[in-house]
């Protein structure tokens, strides 16, 4: 697994990083995902959670140390590692499925994205966010960026948002969205 996953990243783009480093990829702010999603646990509706562009399955492996089990994973390029390290189901899901809705026929209580949804082209994110919301009724985006700032697109709440800090103080956000 490379050092740093941003210039591999910008250089291959997603495709070509993934199709590289998938069965070896580890978010390296996976403390800072972990404590938000326990901090935060109380406020995510938990009966059957989706976890969108999942990676390798930070997301679902503090749910499942927190008891939860009714969780399934989405990702187009860690489909298979996210399985061997979650034991949960994964859809192939990407951005183009879910806009375009040829996934929205699946109900979730809420959908938690991590680390992807400020990768989304900014044209097709007010579709990408709509039709996650016809899947289930909250929007859990966490990202290492004030991107996306889907407050700021007309339909969409803000309901809820929380941050952790980074050893070198750099802040993880956690928002969560309905319409």
């Amino acid at each position: 697994m490379p050092e740093s996953i941003r210039p591999l990243y910008d250089a291959l783009g997603a495709e070509g990083y993934y199709h590289q480093y998938a069965d070896a990829y580890a978010n390296p702010h996976e403390p800072e995902i972990r404590a938000l999603v326990l901090k935060n646990l109380h406020r995510i509706p938990s009966e059957h959670l989706l976890d969108f562009s999942a990676g390798s399955g930070e997301v679902s492996r503090a749910l499942l140390e927190a008891g939860v089990q009714q969780i399934t994973g989405s990702d187009p390029y860690t489909q298979a590692l996210y399985t061997r390290q979650t034991g949960r189901p994964c859809y192939n899901w990407d951005f183009q499925t879910v806009f375009s809705s040829k996934s929205t026929e699946h109900q979730f209580s809420s959908i938690i994205s991590s680390f992807a949804m400020h990768l989304c082209p900014q044209e097709a994110l007010f579709p990408l966010c709509w039709n996650l919301l016809q899947m289930a009724p909250v929007l859990i985006i966490i990202t290492p960026h004030k991107r996306p700032e889907i407050e700021k697109m007309p339909g969409f709440k803000l309901i809820w948002e929380d941050k952790a800090l980074t050893p070198r103080g750099k802040s993880v956000r956690m928002k969560a969205y309905g319409i």
